[in-house]
């Protein structure tokens, strides 16, 4: 049985986040994560397949950019939008799609990356899934226990319920909301498609797009800073039973933007459902057909279980900016907080 004061049952921006707050404040921790690899939703490979984007407001992102040292750029948002209706495309004066908004220059996962490496070595152990959390709060994987003095459930709480053996002691109602609470990107595909240049800006094109045909329902510029690397990254929803056809892809982008867009160097599909980690389990199993999404930020998420030693951490538990890094960030915040007033 190993020891920390604080073991984090995930590696995302948020439990990273508390554990990085716990390392600094003298506490010894160990993060556990399912995947093989930290980030969790933030997947840069090399252009952002999970979370892009921060919005003017979001003072703890910005707080933990400017700490860190992580460069950020404007969201382009410049030039016409697109409107794929049934019948016809055309184009939108301006652009209603887009907002003011901020990305990583080295891609969301950037975050990840320079809050573990603040970290000790050996403090993230990655290819560790949770089977169980204890009655008696121990935390135990296939390969070995810890019995810390606070345990931070750092995944979205309908994943927890799903791959975990939870305390018996935890309220039936806690268990009810954490079950029906939606899995941000739990039933989102993200396309990402780059190109030898941002040719959509030169024709006046803002590179955004809402779509009532699909198969993406909407797309945004995803070029890195002065559109290097160039790229268009849409959304779609997972119902499609043998997943994306990047055919339609192909072909979607082309009658948007013209056949060049049907040609990319490279289209990458990040089907979020089709990862365990994130969706376990087909969809039906967990959200309802209409999710609630008033669940996020749950009263019950914002109160420490079992003598204030079990948390729950993640995006979804934010009553702010669920669905936002500001959210899993803020979610981080409370944990630390109550951890330090314990």
């Amino acid at each position: 049985m190993r020891q920390s004061d604080v073991v984090v049952i995930g590696a995302g921006i948020s439990g990273l986040a508390v554990a990085e707050a716990m390392h600094r404040s003298g506490r010894t921790v160990t993060v556990l994560e399912a995947r093989p690899r930290i980030g969790g939703r933030l997947l840069s490979d090399p252009l952002d397949l999970g979370a892009s984007w921060f919005w003017d407001g979001e003072q703890r992102v910005r707080a933990m950019t400017d700490r860190l040292g992580i460069a950020t750029f404007p969201q382009h948002i410049a030039g016409d939008a697109m409107i794929d209706e049934r019948d016809r495309v055309h184009r939108y004066p301006g652009n209603p799609i887009d907002g003011p908004a901020h990305r990583f220059a080295h891609g969301a996962a950037s975050l990840t990356d320079a809050l573990a490496g603040q970290l000790p070595e050996g403090t993230v152990l990655v290819g560790q899934p949770v089977v169980e959390i204890s009655d008696d709060l121990g935390v135990n994987t296939a390969d070995g226990s810890w019995q810390p003095q606070h345990v931070v459930i750092a995944v979205p709480p309908a994943v927890a319920v799903m791959t975990m053996r939870l305390p018996h002691a935890l309220p039936t109602s806690l268990m009810t909301v954490a079950l029906r609470t939606p899995v941000w990107m739990g039933d989102t595909i993200k396309v990402v498609v780059m190109y030898d240049e941002p040719f959509w800006r030169t024709d006046g094109l803002a590179g955004a797009a809402i779509s009532r045909v699909g198969p993406l329902h909407e797309m945004h510029d995803l070029s890195g800073p002065d559109g290097s690397p160039a790229a268009i990254f849409g959304f779609a929803r997972a119902r499609q039973p043998d997943g994306l056809d990047e055919t339609d892809v192909r072909a979607q982008l082309a009658r948007i933007f013209g056949p060049r867009a049907g040609v990319p160097q490279k289209l990458q599909i990040q089907d979020w459902s089709r990862e365990r980690w994130t969706n376990p389990g087909s969809a039906a199993e967990y959200v309802p057909s209409a999710p609630d999404h008033s669940l996020f930020g749950h009263a019950m998420f914002q109160q420490p279980q079992l003598g204030g030693r079990l948390h729950w951490s993640s995006t979804e538990t934010a009553p702010h900016y669920a669905g936002h890094i500001e959210g899993a960030l803020e979610a981080a915040e409370r944990i630390v907080r109550d951890i330090d007033t314990s």
